[in-house]
C-alpha cells in the first residue's frame, strides 16, 4: 500500500466544518456578512496584539499608544487581505490559523518600520571594505583567508552598484527586506530578485576561482 502524499500546488484539502462556516458566512449577504467581518476583525486584533507585545520590547521609546495604533492598522490591513484572499484559502491548517498569519506578518512589517523609522540605511562604502580582512586573525587558517578575499573581491568586481547596495543593506546591515523596498520604492519581490541575482553571481565567481560555492548558501 502506498502512503498518502501531501496535496500537491493548488489542491485543496476537504475543510473542516469550522473553516467552512467562516467562509460560507463571509460570503454572505447583509447581517451575516457584518458580524463575521466583526468576529474576523477580532481574531486578527487578538493576533495582532499578540505578535505586537512579543516584538515590542525589542523596540526603544516605542509607547503603549504606538503599540495600540500598530495593533489596530494591523488588524484592519490584514482583514483586507483576508477578504480578498477568500478563494486562496486550500485547507492545509483551519480557517482561523490561515488567517491569524496575516496579522501576524502585517504587525511584523509595521514593527520592523517603525524601529527604522529614525534610522539611516547603511549603503556600501567608498573603496568597498564590505569583508574585511581576517587573514591573520588567530581563528582563521589560510583557506578561509583566501575565501574571504574572493568574496570580497567578487562583490567589488561582478555586482553591479544596485546589486552591491542591496546585499550590503540586507545580507551585511540586517536592513528588513521591507523597509529598505520602502526607502528605495521598490518591491519585496524586485529586492529579492536582485539579492538572487547578486548571489548567483558571486557563487558561480567563487566556483571559476577554484571554490565550492557552497559558502554562499543556497541561491536556487
Amino acid at each position: 500500500m502506498q502512503p498518502a502524499q501531501a496535496p500537491g500546488p493548488g489542491v485543496r484539502r476537504e475543510l473542516d466544518q469550522e473553516s467552512r462556516d467562516w467562509l460560507s458566512d463571509l460570503r454572505a449577504e447583509g447581517m451575516v456578512y457584518d458580524a463575521a467581518v466583526e468576529r474576523l476583525y477580532e481574531l486578527l486584533l487578538r493576533a495582532a496584539g499578540f505578535e505586537a507585545n512579543r516584538r515590542a520590547a525589542g523596540i526603544a521609546s516605542l509607547d503603549r499608544s504606538e503599540i495600540d495604533q500598530i495593533v489596530s492598522d494591523s488588524a484592519g490591513d490584514a482583514l483586507v487581505s483576508v477578504l480578498a484572499r477568500l478563494d486562496d484559502f486550500r485547507g492545509l491548517s483551519k480557517f482561523t490559523t490561515w488567517a491569524y498569519k496575516f496579522a501576524i506578518l502585517e504587525t511584523a512589517v509595521k514593527l520592523r518600520k517603525r524601529a527604522w523609522r529614525d534610522r539611516e540605511i547603511p549603503r556600501a562604502p567608498e573603496g568597498w571594505e564590505l569583508v574585511q580582512d581576517l587573514r591573520h586573525a588567530p581563528d582563521h587558517d589560510a583557506e578561509q583567508g583566501e575565501l574571504l578575499t574572493a568574496v570580497r573581491d567578487a562583490i567589488a568586481t561582478v555586482l553591479t552598484p544596485r546589486q552591491r547596495e542591496i546585499l550590503v543593506a540586507v545580507a551585511v546591515n540586517g536592513v528588513p527586506i521591507d523597509v529598505l523596498a520602502e526607502r528605495l520604492g521598490s518591491t519585496r519581490g524586485a529586492l529579492y530578485k536582485t539579492l538572487h541575482d547578486a548571489r548567483r553571481k558571486l557563487r558561480a565567481t567563487l566556483v571559476d576561482a577554484g571554490f565550492d560555492g557552497g559558502e554562499l548558501g543556497d541561491t536556487s
